[in-house]
């Protein structure tokens, strides 16, 4: 199995246990060979520095010339003598370009013929300790040493060499080497391991903790939408304010906000089954009616009179008239809630524009002996909108007004300015919205499936939510306000340019 198929299997924690347990091995590997070196490295100072003028020391001695130059014999004799005295120091003798002139190794030991003196300048030169030069009884190896130059009748005459940790100091500190101090050391070793990753992996558990309590909470989402607020709440105690109750917080925000909106969207879909049902039923009655007038008319066309046949077509054409008005509203309706119509916003006068469509309702008043009333505040400023939506909002809730009014009622249309905004209210004396249908007078169609007024001939229709989506289109909202003397009062705001 590859490694990135086998780490998909594991959880966050025994990943992050995992990937813990890795760097933690890493870091004491690398720690214990860095130790190891650098513990190596200040036994090699200390060995050098201490050491540090043998070679000087070994220069400086008589015994190795005769008649003025060097005696092959007496240097042999006398660096056997110092390297039986101390067995872990082999002593060379060295020709200014650093051949090996001299020395007191066994026979086949050497394995160099020549050193590089680079170290032995730099040791002489007083370079920081420790400096190692080549070992000639190693093909590789390099190892510290002492070096002083040889004068004689001052002339250089070459350099005295000693390797301080010799060849049988290798041999015996790999003979001697005890295997319970290396046990003993990979037991501390093991034990500091063990201690470190117990701690870590409590730590890693500590923070991917929080984590399942939140996946938990997250997944006990009920079929509902709603979200388990006590789950959140314990995923982290409170007042905690790391990342991880960060994270929970925004969580339990997010299930808020998804629950509001779950339940905006279930309303909205009871609120969608209720107006089918609604404009089903008002659409049945006036649909049954001109049938029953129609077939009427086609059985007894032989024994019904004029002006009988003339009375039941009125009546049959009226309920067409009702059939197509509310199915040109629900077109409209439909072009509204799904973005279809783009509000084309200009500057224009309210002011005019009111007493346009006042005028397109004189003759209906006239007729039900209604008085049209327009108060207007001086001095109103343009408003910005779309001239031809805002024209249907008056259009629909003065029919409505007009409809639900008895006659001989007062209909009025108030326009004034307030916080930057020109105020319209359209209100009547009618007998007013029955507290019943107020909860959903925007939403639902009129009076549907609902009584009428006993005062009232008006038939369902959709004129108030399309009043109500034509307003949330331009920022503004409509609302049904208590009036004074009874009736209905309707209020909304149109922005004002220039406030």
């Amino acid at each position: 199995m590859r490694p990135r198929a086998w780490l998909g299997r594991l959880t966050l924690g025994q990943r992050l246990c995992a990937v813990f347990t890795l760097l933690l091995l890493a870091g004491v590997g690398g720690t214990l060979a860095v130790q190891l070196r650098l513990g190596e490295q200040r036994e090699q100072e200390l060995v050098q520095r201490l050491s540090a003028g043998l070679a000087a020391h070994i220069a400086g001695n008589g015994a190795l010339m005769a008649h003025g130059d060097l005696d092959p014999r007496a240097v042999q004799a006398l660096f056997g003598k110092l390297m039986d005295v101390n067995p872990s120091v082999e002593v060379y003798l060295l020709a200014p370009d650093g051949r090996i002139v001299g020395d007191a190794a066994p026979p086949g030991h050497l394995r160099r013929a020549r050193v590089d003196l680079a170290p032995v300048r730099a040791f002489l030169a007083g370079r920081p300790l420790p400096i190692v030069g080549d070992d000639p009884r190693s093909a590789e190896a390099r190892k510290v040493f002492s070096a002083a130059p040889l004068r004689i009748d001052g002339h250089d005459a070459g350099y005295v060499y000693v390797v301080l940790i010799g060849e049988d100091h290798d041999a015996l500190a790999a003979r001697g080497r005890p295997d319970h101090l290396l046990a003993l050391t990979l037991l501390a070793v093991g034990l500091v391991l063990a201690l470190v990753l117990t701690v870590g992996l409590v730590a890693v558990r500590s923070v991917t903790r929080p984590l399942d309590r939140l996946t938990a909470a997250v997944r006990g989402f009920a079929a509902d939408g709603r979200a388990d607020a006590a789950s959140f709440d314990g995923a982290l105690p409170a007042g905690s304010g790391d990342e991880i109750a960060l994270l929970r917080q925004a969580f339990a925000q997010m299930a808020g906000r998804i629950g509001e909106q779950w339940r905006a969207l279930a309303a909205q879909d009871e609120q969608r089954r209720e107006l089918v049902a609604n404009i089903s039923h008002d659409l049945r009655t006036p649909l049954t009616s001109l049938h029953g007038f129609l077939e009427t008319l086609l059985i007894k066309s032989d024994s019904l009179g004029e002006a009988e046949r003339r009375r039941y077509l009125e009546v049959a054409l009226a309920q067409s008239r009702k059939v197509g008005r509310l199915a040109q509203e629900l077109f409209e309706l439909a072009r509204l809630e799904y973005g279809v119509v783009k509000p084309e916003t200009e500057d224009f006068s309210l002011a005019e524009l009111v007493h346009d469509v006042l005028q397109k309702f004189e003759l209906a008043a006239q007729a039900r002996r209604q008085r049209l009333r327009a108060d207007i505040a001086p001095g109103l400023p343009v408003v910005t909108a779309d001239l031809g939506l805002i024209e249907r909002v008056l259009t629909n809730l003065l029919d409505n007004a007009i409809r639900h009014t008895p006659e001989g009622g007062d209909i009025e249309v108030q326009l004034w300015l307030a916080g930057g905004q020109v105020m319209v209210q359209i209100s009547d004396s009618g007998p007013g919205i029955p507290a019943a249908l107020r909860p959903g007078l925007f939403t639902r169609a009129a009076f549907a499936g609902q009584p009428r007024p006993a005062s009232s001939n008006a038939s369902g229709g959709l004129g108030l939510i399309i009043v109500r989506r034509i307003l949330e289109l331009h920022g503004s909202e409509i609302r049904l306000v208590s009036g004074g003397g009874g009736g209905a009062v309707f209020r909304f705001p149109l922005a004002a340019r220039g406030c």
